[in-house]
């Protein structure tokens, strides 16, 4: 996408501010009105000055009276602009920010797998803010620009058509010194914002796990990596300045060449006769006011550049192609009996690397199945198939007989409770990190939740119990504890189908055999899927599925498997081989 279609695009969305749009074309109107009519008074009041003891004092004065309520009058107006300019650029990256963080949320996981979170984060605040600046300086710029450019030629006609001329032909050189500068800095700007993103999610990840850093002694290796990204950094903005700063000073090296020459010619006719010096004084002012908005453009582009390569990365994300939204005929499932057959699925995340092939299951209602298997085997795969964060390239999913396909996708995982490995907590209190996924949970139901999730008794020892307030990351909290809250959170939604990916991995012993019992109760007469690596936890499974290469090699219950000696049997063996 070019820079032309960029601002064409960021244009789109101001035009829904079109009243305060108005206001401000006119405001500049007024301001640069006040600004033109200034010089044509000074020249007037220079011409009542002949010479000593020739001075009309009481026209002087008028005119410097009517001066001042002049340029009082403009920057009144002025001020309005900035006003005005403010809030249409304020509101229109209110705007693109809220549609990015839309856009985010109807993205496929695909997006969120293979993008990194700090990059994301930096299009939301890094990204809105170079083009909150470069709209205020264009709208500002271009408003006053274009309305002083006109009327300081129409002026300067009116006093010497000669030297507008002259004045006149230094537009091009200008224009054509800031366009041979901008179009070979834009390219830099553009990799500074590349490379800003991505030194942003570095730091995030390594803020966010800065207690395995600390634990393996990652601190200096992480640190010269850092310096080597921002070194990058630097480098390419220093650049990306320097060649950006350029404009302007050139620009008013042409300026300034055009201005000395205007006065040459402008003395050589005052002396002739064919006007005044107060008519070369104006003339000379309204130079200076032709010449400013290419200044101000050309002073500006910095920032305009910036502005342009950080919205091509806002309009990369929302150009992206949304989550395959569902058929206008997909039904809404309601209450799930838990059956569910997978027939012939195969799934690959690339093409080139097939990770489940032609895959059949049945699930009858309220089994307890069990999913192991080694690292990449295809165990969580099959919840995200499930679940339909992922599409099948081959085959079906039903649920109670109806092809997940045809169930909308809301609907389809109201029927499930996910609780996972990760622990997933926001800025609030415990309650409502509890009540998450139930709007308007009563507050008996949040501690019976709290209590059946065995939370309940930390809660209560917390500062000011279910109404502590704990951070995004959940640092006030053990990692037992936040996967404590995740389990009761889906206890209080009380889902027909549950999906447990290893669930209980952070929690010690003794607090995992109180969860597998309370696991029991909210599992009875519930289809569940559990996947885990610590077997001690599926033992009472009904199903066991032991998982290789996206194929289930091995099925039955604990006592069978162990009985058959198999894959399921060497790696239970290999937890248990001491006792």
């Amino acid at each position: 996408m070019n820079k032309n279609n960029i601002w064409k695009r960021l244009i789109v969305y101001t035009g829904q501010y079109k009243k305060i749009a108005i206001g401000a074309v006119i405001c500049a109107l007024l301001s640069v009105i006040a600004s033109l009519i200034g010089p044509l008074l000074i020249g007037k009041a220079i011409d009542f000055m002949i010479g000593p003891g020739e001075v009309d004092f009481d026209t002087v004065l008028r005119l410097l009276m009517i001066l001042a309520v002049v340029y009082i009058v403009g920057s009144f107006f002025g001020w309005l602009l900035t006003y005005l300019t403010n809030r249409i650029a304020y509101r229109t990256v209110y705007d693109l920010r809220r549609e990015l963080f839309d856009k985010l949320n109807v993205l496929p996981l695909k997006f969120h797998d293979n993008h990194p979170q700090g990059d994301s984060i930096s299009r939301f605040v890094n990204d809105m803010d170079a083009v909150s600046d470069g709209l205020l300086q264009g709208f500002s710029t271009l408003l006053t620009g274009i309305i002083t450019i006109v009327g300081a030629i129409v002026l300067m006609l009116y006093i010497s058509p000669l030297m507008t001329i002259v004045v006149l032909l230094s537009a091009p050189a200008t224009f054509f010194v800031a366009r041979f500068i901008t179009t070979r800095s834009q390219k830099m700007f553009k990799e500074q914002a590349k490379i800003l993103g991505g030194l942003n999610g570095y730091v995030e990840e390594m803020i966010g796990g800065q207690k395995v850093v600390t634990a393996y002694h990652y601190e200096e290796r992480a640190m010269s990596q850092f310096e080597e990204q921002n070194e990058t950094l630097y480098q390419t903005g220093v650049k990306s300045q320097f060649y950006g700063s350029l404009s302007n000073p050139t620009t008013r090296l042409v300026n300034n060449i055009t201005f000395s020459v205007i006065a040459m010619i402008g003395s050589v006719m005052v002396i002739r006769g064919h006007f005044t010096v107060g008519d070369l004084s104006s003339f000379l002012i309204f130079s200076n006011l032709f010449a400013k908005p290419f200044n101000e453009i050309t002073g500006v582009i910095t920032q305009l550049q910036s502005a342009t390569a950080s919205a091509q990365r806002i309009f990369a994300i929302l150009d992206l192609t949304p989550e395959q939204p569902d058929n206008t005929d997909a039904k809404v499932m309601q209450t799930s009996q838990g059956t569910i057959t997978f027939e012939k699925v195969s799934f690959a995340y690339t093409p080139e690397r097939p990770l489940i092939n032609d895959f059949s299951l049945e699930v009858k209602p309220g089994t307890r199945v069990a999913i192991v298997g080694q690292t990449g085997a295809g165990k969580t795969t099959l919840v995200n198939l499930l679940m339909r964060f992922y599409d099948l390239d081959r085959g079906s999913i039903k649920i109670d007989g109806v092809d997940i396909k045809t169930i909308t996708r809301d609907s389809l995982r109201r029927n499930f409770g996910m609780v996972l490995q990760d622990t997933w907590l926001f800025g609030g209190t415990i309650r409502d990190n509890i009540a998450y996924g139930k709007a308007g949970a009563t507050e008996e139901e949040t501690i019976a939740a709290a209590k059946a999730a065995n939370a309940h008794g930390f809660i209560k020892r917390l500062p000011e119990g279910y109404d502590t307030k704990i951070s995004g990351s959940g640092d006030n909290l053990s990692q037992g504890q936040k996967q404590l809250l995740t389990i009761a959170r889906v206890m209080l939604v009380d889902p027909p189908m549950l999906i447990l990916d290893e669930a209980t991995s952070s929690i010690d012993t003794l607090t995992e055999v109180r969860i597998q019992k309370a696991f029991l109760k909210m599992i009875a007469g519930r289809t569940s899927f559990v996947i885990a690596h610590r077997l001690s936890t599926i033992r009472e499974s009904d199903l066991i599925l032991f998982m290789k290469d996206g194929d289930i090699v091995e099925s039955g219950t604990h006592d069978q498997l162990l009985a058959s000696g198999g894959y399921y049997a060497r790696l239970y063996n290999s937890q248990f081989a001491t006792a």
